[in-house]
């Protein structure tokens, strides 16, 4: 993979159709908590309504198409010190490096845009090795599993937890 062709950027409503894509597909979206989106309708009201206000939410592009996104939820009041991360790729793109990728260049931004925050933490099914490998790769520590934690997708779901704080470091390579 040529990773000068990746970059993360704000979401735009000219996204629709490339979000759609991975965004509509059942697999992409079986780990995230919204829904699969069911039509290009469905695209552009998310795109416009959580998307692009979103205090940090940056759609993974591929040569400027969007092909994934990263989010970050800071918390508020004495909890601001932390933020949950989440992604999710096409997966066409799967194992190929680039949410490694892209996550290396967004964490060190996330923790300078929220100067606040020490924790970011990150929460991935039990059945999602792929993930929980990207997570160790960019330096997150693996804390535990959170067991019969969370309601996803009409099950009870175990997670296993990660965080990477403000004095970690990001180890080199790919």
């Amino acid at each position: 993979m040529n990773f000068t062709r990746v970059c993360l950027r704000p979401f735009k409503i000219s996204d629709v159709d490339d979000f759609l894509l991975w965004a509509g597909d059942d697999e992409v979206t079986r780990n995230l908590r919204w829904k699969t989106c069911g039509s290009r309708e469905e695209a552009l009201v998310y795109l416009r309504d959580v998307c692009i206000p979103h205090p940090w939410r940056r759609s993974i592009c591929l040569d400027d198409r969007s092909i994934g996104f990263i989010s970050v939820r800071p918390w508020s009041g004495d909890e601001r010190c932390k933020a949950d991360i989440g992604y999710a790729i096409a997966a066409k793109y799967w194992g190929q490096g680039i949410v490694t990728k892209v996550l290396k260049i967004a964490v060190p931004q996330v923790f300078k845009d929220f100067p606040d925050l020490l924790r970011l933490q990150a929460f991935t099914t039990v059945e999602n090795k792929a993930s929980q490998r990207v997570l160790e790769k960019v330096g997150f520590f693996k804390e535990g599993v959170l067991r019969k934690y969370t309601y996803l997708k009409g099950d009870i779901k175990d997670l296993v937890v990660f965080s990477f704080l403000s004095t970690d470091e990001i180890p080199p390579g790919d």
